[in-house]
């Protein structure tokens, strides 16, 4: 099951909206997995800047007094903005991998949920009216998006089990379906140096494509490579930071509908979750193509 939102956005006047307009799309979604969701939004990037954004059961012992921790630790104080069970830190972008390594040592029961310049990740266990709310997401201005409300078949109902999976600097992925050959693929992928918190398949498709972009693929040359690399049924939406990329498994059987707009390009599990959305009259929609990649990205059109 799963429901998926993802959005891009071409217009600027319409950044301020991101938040809204995704949340709305995901919550429309409820009723395709109501155990779980997150969303990412990338936006807010400041040169020479990096952010992390982690999660704790226990906010209120574990963010008290981490900035002044991490300053003894990495020579700098990050700058900390706490919502509800996550916290942004912000730090010199050559700062975060010692960061990250900071946190681990000096926080163990603090979880990444994303690293980079522009993304922010936020997801929870519950519905998703409730973890957009929790986190306000409405109120965030961003360049684009990407949602999930998960009905677990994979792994447990838990906050890393949720989406989406990042696995690289400001890369994430939501995913609908189910690897047949994740197990194997995972095996290969430690060789390689990656490393993982669940046992989800999708953190797997996940770590594939942050694996063969390192290799200098850009999104749209890695989902392509995963319609050969990787087997089962999946619909991806993704997200790096100037990026939007769609793919679907050559079956194809999970539902997903876009549409295109001189504003956006927008994807939904199903058309209704795109209905809220401006100018989705005139619209150019359509279901995307079994094995075909969809790409969009805001350097290359800059």
């Amino acid at each position: 099951m799963c429901g998926i939102v993802g959005l891009f956005l071409k217009d600027k006047s319409l950044e301020p909206k991101l938040g809204q307009l995704l949340s709305d799309m995901l919550v429309t979604m409820t009723d395709r997995g109501p155990d779980s969701a997150g969303i990412a939004i990338y936006g807010g990037a400041a040169d020479g800047k990096g952010k992390l954004t982690v999660q704790s059961a226990n906010p209120a012992k574990d963010f008290d007094g981490l900035a002044e921790a991490l300053e003894g630790a990495i020579g700098v104080k990050p700058a900390v903005t706490v919502k509800s069970t996550h916290a942004v830190l912000e730090v010199p972008a050559n700062k975060l991998a010692e960061a990250r390594a900071a946190i681990a040592a000096l926080r163990p029961a603090i979880r990444v949920m994303g690293a980079g310049e522009s993304v922010e990740i936020y997801k929870e266990t519950g519905l998703p009216k409730d973890v957009v709310a929790r986190f306000g997401v409405e109120a965030m201005s961003g360049s684009h998006g990407i949602g999930h409300t998960r009905m677990a078949t994979e792994s447990a109902v838990t906050t890393l089990g949720a989406h989406p999976f990042s696995t690289g600097a400001d890369q994430c992925l939501v995913h609908n379906g189910s690897l047949s050959n994740h197990n194997n693929l995972r095996r290969e992928l430690k060789r390689e140096g990656m490393t993982f918190e669940t046992e989800n398949d999708s953190e797997v498709a996940a770590a594939y494509l942050t694996a063969e972009m390192a290799k200098g693929k850009d999104l749209g040359e890695a989902l392509t490579g995963a319609l050969d690399d990787l087997d089962g049924f999946f619909t991806f939406v993704v997200g790096t930071k100037s990026g939007f990329g769609v793919v679907r498994d050559p079956i194809a059987c999970k539902p997903a509908v876009m549409a295109e707009t001189d504003q956006y390009v927008a994807f939904g599990s199903e058309y209704r979750a795109l209905v809220g959305l401006p100018g989705i009259e005139t619209a150019r929609v359509w279901e995307p193509e079994p094995a075909t990649v969809y790409f969009w990205d805001h350097e290359k059109a800059a």
